[in-house]
């Protein structure tokens, strides 16, 4: 029986101190700020593409291979009813953004803009950049992320910022920075389980991969880094840049739980996504905005002991 209650007394202390960090008690300015964000980057990113999709909605059908929700189709919508989809998710957006009828209208928002992604992979490669975006909308929709900064708040408080404070405004950020700690170490185990395997850290996989991506694009008539070219005759740098890499993708989930490491967490990965542009000619745009690592400079304080 002591056993059991030395058990019970050790679960409820790591219970206690997992909420203390994870969903401290805060305000709700937090998730406010990065619904308007998040919101907004939607809006950004879809709206200047918009032409884009549209011709992706008129292509040859037989290049149409459905994948996540699309998966439901056998044949692709007509054009009209993907391009009408996708302007939904741009109205949809705005409102999310404003912060309108969020109980209803953003879980609604993230499913348009769910399906329009899964949509336009079902056409092309699948751009996984798009995933993070998708899962913090996700959980901006599931979230009380309209109690501040927001129409809803305007309607129901009087105010912009009210006074209130819940675990819930607290856990927001965290349970956004899960998400993200899980890409990246996902990212880190694909290159460990490759051909390579531990010896990716070498350097010598990312080094074959900026010469035929430079290769790649320049027999496309694209324009190759020349920053690559310089680096490429010094093994040596990019050793370091691969352990580097692993060491971010690795270090994320110590982002979740600390954050002073989630600053560092954020800075590192913004740095090595914009180095991976200016090397390679790769971008990432919802990390290269900075929008993705807001969560992690929004961590509200531990509740105090007691």
């Amino acid at each position: 029986m002591s056993a059991r209650r030395a058990a019970g007394t050790l679960l409820r202390a790591v219970a206690v101190c997992a909420g203390r960090r994870l969903a401290p008690h805060a305000g709700p300015a937090g998730p406010g700020l990065l619904r308007l964000a998040v919101g907004g980057y939607h809006l950004w990113h879809v709206g200047r593409k918009r032409r884009l999709y549209q011709g992706v909605h008129r292509t040859d059908p037989a290049s149409f291979d459905p994948v996540g929700p699309a998966r439901i189709l056998r044949r692709p919508l007509p054009p009209v009813i993907a391009d009408r989809l996708v302007d939904a998710s741009l109205v949809t957006g705005a409102l999310f953004a404003a912060g309108v009828g969020h109980r209803v209208l953003a879980p609604v928002h993230s499913a348009l803009q769910t399906w329009n992604f899964a949509y336009r992979n079902s056409w092309s490669m699948v751009f996984h950049h798009e995933n993070t975006l998708v899962l913090h909308t996700m959980v901006l929709a599931a979230a009380p992320a309209s109690d501040a900064l927001s129409i809803d708040a305007l309607l129901r408080d009087r105010s912009l910022l009210p006074g209130r404070r819940s675990w819930m405004y607290g856990a927001t950020p965290t349970v956004m920075n899960a998400a993200v700690a899980g890409t990246y170490v996902l990212a880190g185990l694909a290159k460990l389980t490759g051909g390579d395997g531990l010896g990716w850290v070498r350097g010598g996989h990312m080094r074959d991969q900026v010469a035929f991506d430079a290769l790649r694009k320049e027999m496309l008539g694209e324009r190759s880094s020349a920053l690559g070219k310089r680096l490429y005759p010094y093994p040596a740098l990019f050793t370091a840049m691969a352990a580097a890499s692993l060491a971010v993708e690795f270090g994320a989930p110590l982002a979740v739980l600390d954050r002073r490491a989630g600053r560092v967490f954020a800075g590192a990965a913004f740095a090595m996504h914009w180095g991976i542009r200016a090397i390679m000619r790769i971008t990432f745009p919802y990390n290269l905005s900075g929008v993705l690592y807001l969560p992690l400079l929004l961590m509200p304080p531990p509740d105090p002991r007691g």
